[in-house]
């Protein structure tokens, strides 16, 4: 099969599903925007979406990935913390050698 390749997703876990592409990209995007808001804008996902994958990440981790304030005279915010940022550059990290192990994993299909 001349067009056969392989594929698959990696992605942390504890109590349930911690941390993933989905989930650093939200990352990616509140350290872009600083609002939870905008970064779900962006992906076309519900806020109410977006606060939940940040609440579970934050309720699992050690340390808060994201830390928010609310509203006032100078707005409400969110920031990806140092936590955060580990997790993001472990992630990316994780990502890269990933894809390079489908990549030389190809080599052993037996076609």
């Amino acid at each position: 099969m001349a067009n056969l390749h392989i594929n698959g997703r990696v992605w942390l876990e504890a109590q349930e599903r911690f941390f993933g592409i989905g989930r650093m990209e939200l990352l990616e995007r509140i350290q872009q925007t600083g609002s939870i808001n905008q970064a779900a804008k962006e992906m076309k996902m519900s806020y109410k979406r977006a606060w939940e994958l940040v609440q579970s990440m934050n309720s699992q981790a050690d340390a808060p990935l994201v830390s928010t304030q609310t509203g006032g005279e100078r707005g409400g915010g969110a920031v990806v913390t140092e936590e955060g940022l580990k997790y993001l550059t472990y992630y990316r990290g994780l990502q890269e050698r990933f894809q390079q192990f489908l990549a030389q994993e190809i080599h052993h299909l037996p076609v």
